[in-house]
């Protein structure tokens, strides 16, 4: 059966492929964006409603006269390092914007509601691999926004009655298999778009200490396609029919590659060199974070399609050497 859904932050990265999904999935789509961040041209698949989340009258002009069978939040500021230097910006946007738009679509009625959590949420992991009820320890201010969101949606369900999904993403990477959407943040704090500019335009790559405790001493991520991310947020919709309550769930490959293998691996998609230099580390980076996703693949039938970094980076750097990649010839 067809819905109408609202995308926050649908002009961005995640966001604008969950409304292609979506749309493409017989549903009708609404999209929120300030623009701040995202792009106009990723908005294809539904009208966009240009708004700020922390304008309440933004929300409630949004939500008038339309109806919404549930909310899709991706809006928020990611990058690390800046919400170290810059923690009030971060605490504002993705705190209190978020709470502005959960009262908004308690008021109209919604009763289902994804989030996009992060893996940042459990700070150093304290196990090889990291299940959804390791403790939830974030070392830095952007894993402390999204864990305070997740709190306040156990709050909201106990207390309204609204069902929701958190999923904490490891590092989403890749881009549509066809080439026409994919990541373009300005500046760019990923690293794949990172090592896929340095590959493009022989600029070199800073790599974020090399003195961790991992096989090469370069951090170790686990890297999940973001079309796999977004079947995943499709999944919740029936689960939450029949399970009430706040929920998370890890989204990962259970594959961790530290960042040099990355860098190899970028190397024999696009047949390139990528040039790069060790520089000191960045604050509030853990050294290993690998998911265990069991859970989402047994309680949601989820299954990710892309659990090869090559297959992912070539995704990637399609959308990359595309003319119209709106960030051509590296990084901002």
């Amino acid at each position: 059966m067809s819905g109408s859904f609202l995308v926050c932050g649908g002009a961005g990265y995640i966001g604008s492929h969950m409304a292609r999904l979506l749309a493409e999935r017989g549903h009708a789509v609404t999209v929120f964006d300030s623009l701040a961040t995202g792009h106009v041209e990723a908005v294809r698949w539904g009208p966009l409603v240009r708004g700020d989340l922390l304008n309440p009258a933004d929300l409630d002009a949004l939500f008038a006269g339309r109806r919404f069978d549930a909310v899709f939040h991706f809006a928020a500021l990611i990058a690390v390092g800046e919400s170290v230097a810059e923690p009030d910006r971060y605490y504002c946007n993705n705190v209190v914007g978020t709470l502005n738009l959960l009262d908004a679509a308690r008021k109209a009625g919604v009763d289902r509601f994804v989030f996009s959590s992060s893996a940042a949420v459990y700070g150093n992991p304290a196990t090889e691999r990291i299940v959804e009820s390791h403790p939830l320890a974030p070392i830095n201010p952007y894993g402390r926004t999204k864990r305070i969101v997740e709190d306040a949606l156990a709050d909201y369900a106990a207390a309204f009655g609204l069902r929701s999904v958190s999923f904490r993403y490891f590092n989403a990477a890749g881009s549509h298999p066809d080439g026409s959407i994919g990541e373009a943040h300005d500046p760019e704090s990923h690293l794949i778009p990172n090592v896929l500019a340095a590959a493009g335009a022989g600029r070199t790559l800073g790599v974020f200490g090399a003195d961790y405790p991992t096989r090469d001493g370069t951090c170790v991520r686990d890297y999940v396609h973001v079309c796999d991310l977004c079947d995943a947020h499709l999944a919740a919709l029936d689960w939450m029919d029949g399970n009430p309550g706040a929920h998370a769930f890890n989204l990962g490959n259970g594959n961790g590659f530290t960042i040099l293998e990355v860098v190899e691996a970028a190397g024999r998609v696009t047949g390139r060199e990528v040039p790069y230099r060790i520089e000191p580390r960045r604050p509030g980076d853990a050294a290993v974070l690998v998911a265990d996703a069991a859970a989402a693949r047994a309680r949601l039938g989820w299954q990710p399609r892309f659990a090869d970094i090559e297959a992912i980076i070539e995704t990637a750097w399609r959308w990359h050497r595309d003319p119209k990649y709106p960030r051509a010839g590296g990084v901002s």
